[in-house]
């Protein structure tokens, strides 16, 4: 926590331009844990300018140079796995076993996996016509990071960035800053050269603004709200950066009356609940085959009835609180809007479980009978909340699956493997998961639509930190 009032700029812990504090409060108790400085134009400025003058040399590394690199911070990122998950236990409010298990985890398998996938890119190779073409680091990166999922998404931007030879400014949610700063101290013990990584903190008004319109950043990548990303997009354009996105969703689960309904009905339920319903890609829309939907209906009550909600300072795979005061509000005015729209309350509802009246946790719930123009079917929630939807023949179900504006993730449960092919094909989305089968380190990841541009992880993720070079020789 020393740092924690800290900015790390050139490869120094240096005190902030500004003095706008921001506390830092704990959602399953309510208290303040610690208190951070929001940056300004000044600590932007101060940031960017020391990734420029480190690019000068760290563009020009070799790739042997960088996996040496990256091998050191894959040994100093496991040394500190414990205090990234406490510190999302305590800031966020992640259940200490998902915080270790998944929260914590992505820091060490995402790397582990940009590790093999730069082992594995040619950065120079012969055209069939003769030119050679090699790839380069973009230049400076402005990175600004959700508080969902905090190391898991500053992993997937700054271990590419890294990578590729590229130097960065992160600026992390303000909400989810103890993770950002202990991973800032992994960097800094792994070796890297002054001013190749770099933290603020800030608001994305002030801080993201002022990192997207920077004439001296070549690149901008955001995950968070739709929102944000066409702000962040807009204040770029300016400066004609690239700019990748990862954004919400609201992803279908095609149930087919041929699944092991009870298994995947009762899994995906899970799945809608973990993180508290706070993940991007989390499976909101339960559609329905109409000739299994009553029997799924009692499957998924069922379901939603046996998960806890409680204390993430106990092990155990119970959920844990929403992230704060005005996420609790959205889910509970969602929740409303799901009865005032005549959904049909299957489990769950408003307030607070029982015996939890300090910290911000909801009751799972489940809205059953839900039309999919209804706003609890398109809008993201983000939240403990899942709606069924009912469903007639196969071109139905794809059809209500794609009618959303997002398209990051969509999952099939059904026992046709030929089925499971020919709907995926079907489905816009950037990940099609079939019979619960997980994401896995190493895959690209993001969407189509309005969940945004880009991908991240595998070799596309390297790809959006590059640019490419054509040299033309004489014959």
């Amino acid at each position: 926590m020393e740092n924690l009032d800290k900015f790390f700029i050139g490869g120094k812990w240096v005190q902030p331009q500004s003095d706008r504090t921001f506390a830092v409060t704990n959602p399953a108790t309510e208290a303040q844990i610690g208190q951070i400085v929001l940056g300004d134009q000044r600590d932007v400025d101060a940031a960017v300018a020391a990734a420029v003058s480190a690019f000068d040399s760290y563009g020009q590394t070799t790739q042997p140079e960088r996996l040496s690199l990256l091998e050191a911070l894959l040994t100093e990122t496991r040394s500190r796995t414990e205090d990234l998950a406490q510190a999302m236990r305590q800031e966020m409010g992640a259940p200490i076993t998902l915080a270790r298990e998944a929260q914590a985890d992505a820091g060490v398998g995402h790397l582990e996996a940009f590790i093999e996938a730069l082992r594995g890119q040619d950065a120079r190779e012969t055209l069939a016509n003769g030119d050679v073409q090699q790839r380069e680091p973009i230049g400076v990166c402005g990175l600004i990071t959700p508080w969902n999922w905090p190391i898991n998404q500053i992993a997937l931007k700054v271990i590419p960035a890294l990578a590729t030879g590229c130097t960065c400014v992160l600026k992390p949610s303000e909400y989810t800053p103890l993770s950002a700063m202990i991973y800032a101290e992994i960097i800094e013990a792994a070796g890297f050269p002054p001013g190749v990584f770099n933290l603020i903190y800030g608001d994305g008004p002030t801080v993201g603004a002022a990192l997207s319109r920077h004439p001296d950043i070549q690149m901008m990548s955001f995950t968070g709200s739709l929102r944000a990303g066409i702000a962040i997009t807009k204040d770029a354009a300016d400066t004609v950066k690239r700019v990748t996105l990862e954004l919400g969703s609201k992803s279908p689960n095609l149930v087919f009356d041929d699944c092991d309904l009870e298994t995947q009905v009762t899994e995906s339920v899970q799945a809608c609940m973990v993180n508290t319903g706070q993940s991007c890609d989390a499976p909101t829309r339960l559609v329905v085959q109409r000739s299994c939907y009553d029997r799924a209906l009692v499957i998924a009550k069922a379901a939603c009835e046996a998960i806890k909600v409680g204390d993430p300072a106990q092990e155990g795979h119970h959920i844990g609180p929403l992230f704060d005061k005005i996420q609790f509000d959205r889910v509970q005015s969602m929740i409303q809007l799901g009865l005032d729209e005549g959904a049909t309350l299957l489990a769950g509802g408003l307030g607070r479980p029982a015996g939890l009246n300090v910290g911000w946790f909801a009751k799972p719930t489940i809205f059953a009978d839900v039309r999919n123009e209804m706003r609890i079917a398109q809008e993201e929630i983000f939240g403990p909340v899942l709606v069924i939807i009912p469903f007639e023949d196969e071109a139905d179900a794809i059809a209500i699956a794609n009618d959303t504006p997002y398209g990051l993730a969509a999952y099939v449960q059904t026992g046709d493997e030929a089925r499971a092919e020919r709907v995926a094909s079907k489905l816009r989305a950037g990940a099609v998961h079939i019979n619960g089968a997980p994401f896995r380190y190493g895959s690209p990841f993001g969407g189509y639509k309005q969940s945004g541009n880009g991908r991240e992880g595998g070799l596309p993720g390297l790809e959006d930190y590059q640019e490419i070079k054509v040299l033309h020789y004489p014959d």
